[in-house]
């Protein structure tokens, strides 16, 4: 018993009769919308305690050697998918002209609704009996081995494609100017292909596989190629239009894997056309980041800012038409890493918003309470003043 008592002593919370109490309409306002706050912020508090909460951190970038996975999906309404090829380069002299392969093309008419849809390079007509180097036609148990119609470098070279003849040509700094005499184009129909598309629009899509350096990626009408250092256009003379409407709507653009939460700026941009043929520019700079989920498992990827501008086809040099993406990285790597809050911490919180909100309610019904004790007593004077 004698400790009882002792431990009764030790009693912070002396009770108060309740004959004692005096409650009032006031006290009962304030206990109501105490008792609303106490409880929205304590879901408040249980949702973070149940979600993940992201930490950003910021560190220089030293990766090296690393390559970089641009996912692209990319709609020409106006323009023809026979006509339009997808360059790659970079600043570390790593060029790819007219890349086919991890790439899809799909063609389009002017309402939109997918005529045909192909991987980009597949589907080549069957060769039979095509014509030989020497003049002759295949024949069985015998090597091909196409003309390129005087525009070889060697004997051992051979053309066995429209696009090798052209690329001869080109090398050689001639104009084809009429494939259709040119056995292999004839054969593979190229250009009956672009008489057919005309009209047509095209939505190309997939990936490029790049080194991550600077560099630059373009969709343009026309098959490119490279000499003496420059890039030139072969936009087939014989069915080049005045102008090449390079309106376009990017479904999609990002660099490397998705994570939660990543915003890619340009996904569903769209650009119209309303002047003469020109050069649509993108200039991206990329953010390397690492996210990091709860179970700890990390994604390498990327977010990036944009700038847009366009140049139109007039002065000297006159611009390539086509839209072209010029990236460059940040030297600052972003880190973001799902933490979840702990248990302590989450019960501390709640102890904090319960303790907070009944003693600030305690000190708003005090002032209440005794001023309308004083208001009273004061208006109990003047009357029987």
């Amino acid at each position: 018993m004698e400790i009882l008592n002792k431990l009764k002593n030790l009693d912070a919370y002396p009770k108060i009769n309740e004959d004692f109490y005096n409650r009032t309409l006031s006290g009962g306002l304030i206990t109501l919308f105490s008792s609303i706050a106490m409880l929205l912020l304590f879901f408040s508090e249980l949702r973070l305690y149940l979600n993940a909460v992201t930490e950003t951190k910021l560190t220089v970038d030293t990766s090296r050697g690393e390559t970089l996975r641009i996912n692209f999906d990319v709609t020409f309404p106006s323009l023809a998918c026979s006509l339009l090829s997808v360059d790659a380069m970079d600043i570390s002299g790593e060029q790819h002209y007219d890349i086919r392969h991890d790439i899809i093309k799909k063609r389009i008419d002017h309402l939109g609704t997918v005529i045909e849809s192909k991987s980009d390079g597949i589907g080549a007509p069957k060769i039979e009996k095509p014509l030989q180097r020497h003049g002759g036609r295949l024949d069985h148990n015998e090597t091909y081995c196409g003309s390129c119609f005087g525009a070889e470098a060697s004997d051992t070279d051979c053309c066995n494609s429209c696009e090798e003849v052209r690329e001869a040509y080109q090398k050689k700094g001639w104009a084809m100017t009429n494939p259709d005499l040119i056995d292999q184009c004839k054969r593979e129909g190229y250009i009956q292909k672009i008489k057919e598309e005309e009209g047509e629009g095209c939505n190309i899509h997939g990936f490029l596989e790049v080194n991550k350096v600077a560099g630059s990626f373009h969709f343009a009408p026309g098959k490119s190629f490279h000499q003496s250092g420059i890039s030139l256009f072969d936009l087939l003379a014989s069915f080049q239009t005045e102008s090449y409407n390079i309106s376009h709507k990017i479904n999609k653009l990002s660099f490397g894997e998705e994570f939660p939460g990543v915003f890619n700026p340009l996904d569903g941009v769209q650009w119209t056309q309303q002047t003469s043929a020109g050069m649509y520019q993108y200039f991206i700079k990329v953010v390397p980041t690492i996210y990091t989920n709860i179970k700890g498992r990390k994604i390498n990827s990327n977010q990036f800012s944009v700038t847009e501008h366009f140049r139109a086809a007039s002065g000297y040099p006159q611009p390539l038409p086509g839209v072209f993406f010029f990236y460059d990285f940040s030297p600052i790597k972003v880190a973001f890493s799902e933490e979840k809050v702990s248990l302590l911490h989450f019960l501390t919180n709640i102890c904090a918003i319960i303790g907070g909100i009944f003693t600030v309610a305690g000190i708003i019904d005090a002032f209440v309470y005794h001023g309308q004790r004083a208001i009273k007593n004061k208006m109990a004077l003047g009357k029987y003043g």
